[in-house]
């Protein structure tokens, strides 16, 4: 793997993270509640599913 390719793929990961977040953070309550999900837990469930256990 080339330095260029893995930082593309860094950074890819990041946006992947971002975006991922950004949607947690913005389910509405009744539907978060529903999945179990936290507001503040957003960032640990984006990073596991984006960067693995």
């Amino acid at each position: 793997m080339t330095f260029i390719h893995s930082i593309r793929q860094a950074a890819a990961k990041r946006a992947a993270y971002r975006r991922t977040v950004r949607a947690l953070s913005r389910l509405p309550i009744d539907v978060a509640l529903d999945l179990d999900i936290y507001a503040g837990d957003a960032p640990k469930i984006a990073r596991r599913a984006v960067y693995g256990a």
